[in-house]
């Protein structure tokens, strides 16, 4: 349980912290669209000397795509600094027994940053959920009830291994939230008893492949989390020893009660921002 500091944005505090570990969605984005003033703190943290991170349960779009829409949102990343969801489970199936995987991916998908994967991109087809000897959840913008449906029922006839990239719920987007794959995870869990393997915040893989990242160079005391959701980013920066701060006004939590969200979760942050 953190302190819940009031303060407006990162330029408050920017003197506590020489590392910023920040969220995408809700955080320096929604969607297409960066949130406005944010861009231009994190060009004055960067000029301070302040390293600036992104740790992200972005996990449908190669690292290529998210970099230059980065770019064309204002912001400048080293590329091995912006660690996802999509990167840790990549980083994961170097572990994994080769098998033919059932892949639950967007059209967009581009595997490029993958081992070389047998896998088959599921659809409407019931045989490629039974040949399938286990599921990577990496996207779900054009997953489908029907296709849910599917998976369920061929994961209660013949258990098998789930990978969920991104355990989000959802994720703000200019016109409201989108349905992400901790969602339609959780309907798993609860239909069929399995129990998926979760790669991102705030299980600690994706927060280790930060503290590798940094090196010599990571301080707990000096790295600060930045995000949207208890849940995922305070959470997992609190599990990973780190200080969190949770942004209100911007991603989805915006127009609640925050303070009634922080006592039925439990997980309070160490600061309360209205944004990045």
């Amino acid at each position: 349980m953190g302190a819940c500091q009031h303060r407006v944005d990162l330029s408050d505090i920017a003197d506590q912290y020489d590392t910023f570990l920040l969220d995408a969605y809700g955080v320096i984005n929604r969607g297409h669209q960066a949130i406005p003033g944010v861009p231009e703190r994190v060009r004055d943290l960067q000029g301070a000397g302040k390293r600036v991170m992104i740790v992200s349960n972005a996990a449908g779009f190669p690292h290529r795509v998210l970099m230059a829409r980065y770019e064309t949102l204002g912001y400048q990343f080293d590329p091995d600094d912006v660690i996802t969801s999509r990167k840790t489970l990549v980083h994961g199936l170097y572990a994994e027994t080769p098998r033919h995987w059932g892949m639950i991916a967007g059209q967009h998908f581009g595997p490029e940053e993958f081992p070389p994967l047998d896998y088959q991109l599921l659809a409407d087809t019931p045989d490629d959920y039974a040949r399938a000897e286990g599921f990577l959840l990496v996207g779900a913008s054009d997953w489908t009830p029907t296709r849910q449906a599917h998976l369920i029922k061929t994961l209660r006839t013949h258990p098998r291994p789930l990978l969920v990239a991104n355990p989000d719920l959802i994720a703000p987007q200019e016109g409201g939230h989108s349905t992400e794959p901790g969602t339609y995870a959780h309907q798993i869990i609860d239909a069929t008893g399995i129990t998926p393997v979760f790669y991102g915040k705030p299980f600690g893989n994706i927060f280790e492949l930060a503290k590798a990242r940094l090196g010599a160079d990571f301080n707990n005391t000096r790295t600060l989390m930045v995000g949207d959701t208890l849940h995922t980013d305070i959470l997992g920066a609190q599990a990973a020893g780190i200080d969190a701060a949770l942004v209100t006004q911007s991603g989805v939590l915006a127009g609640m009660d925050i303070n009634q969200a922080i006592t039925e979760s439990a997980i309070a942050p160490d600061w309360i921002l209205n944004q990045a």
